[in-house]
């Protein structure tokens, strides 16, 4: 079934959870692997619109979280290893057995699971505005209460006034101070699934393992971002053996979506037109 233009949604049940996924271009294709994409913490799959339309013919495979968007919410709440174990499941439904892993905030951590856990599925991973657990410079108190409940998914007016103190600088269009379009949340997470998400990182401390990621890592930072610190991504970037540090200058939390032409191009260099057989060796 497709409701936009190149987009065909479909439903995988994994562990008795019902899972929305969202695909573009060939996702079976044996040469270019797709590009699954980790959202942050609270938001749809819609989010991607600005990301993929930059990507341009890429592949992608985005979905809702459990308990996020149309998903399934989860009878307890998940650690991140049991989300990562799920959405690897997901890709088992699909038939898709190799990934580029995108993860953006909240999905970083995710992306880094999954890397862990399932090696033999990645090939590159990207990680955004993301940091290494309880290895982690924080945001100071202001930011961090503001983010414990889900109120800017579900008010317009408290997503205005909080943008700039959450996000950064650049939320606000620098020739009209308007918040920017892209900045808006369709489907708003219920408190519940929002709070199983926050209870997700509980436990998540990847700073333990992440010198044995053997990806080739792209760590992308806003050198604004209240939320994650750039000093984030030096540590993240550090920690992994075959990283590669990128700053988004003048950007904040969100510069995937708000500098997605920076970022993008950034990403898909990253990627490359690599095939699969050729970096495996098999030519």
């Amino acid at each position: 079934m497709s409701d936009r233009t190149g987009e065909r949604i479909s439903w995988q049940t994994v562990d008795g959870l019902r899972i929305r996924v969202s695909l573009t271009g060939d996702h079976t294709s044996t040469l270019r692997p797709p590009l699954l994409l980790c959202n942050g913490i609270g938001a749809a799959l819609e989010a991607w619109v600005p990301v993929r339309a930059a990507l341009g013919d890429h592949p992608t495979i985005a979905f809702d979280a459990p308990g996020v968007g149309s998903s399934s919410l989860p009878l307890r709440p998940p650690s991140m290893a049991r989300v990562a174990d799920t959405v690897t499941g997901m890709l088992d439904g699909l038939g898709v057995d190799t990934v580029d892993v995108l993860g953006v905030s909240w999905g970083g951590a995710l992306a880094q699971s999954i890397a862990h856990r399932h090696p033999e599925r990645v090939r590159r991973l990207v990680l955004c505005a993301t940091a290494a657990g309880l290895l982690m410079v924080p945001a100071g108190p202001r930011i961090l209460r503001r983010l414990a409940g889900p109120r800017r998914f579900s008010s317009p007016s408290y997503l205005a006034r909080m943008a700039p103190v959450l996000y950064g600088p650049d939320v606000i269009n620098e020739h009209d101070g308007r918040l920017e379009p892209l900045i808006h949340f369709d489907m708003p997470p219920s408190r519940r699934g929002y709070l199983y998400q926050v209870l997700a990182l509980r436990n998540f401390a990847s700073g333990l393992w992440l010198r044995s990621i053997g990806q080739p890592t792209l760590v992308l930072r806003g050198d604004c971002d209240p939320i994650i610190p750039a000093l984030n991504g030096r540590i993240l970037a550090g920690l992994i053996p075959n990283a590669r540090l990128e700053t988004v200058h003048g950007a904040g939390h969100l510069f995937l979506f708000t500098r997605s032409d920076i970022s993008c191009r950034l990403i898909s260099e990253f990627l490359g037109p690599h095939l699969i057989a050729v970096e495996n060796g098999c030519e």
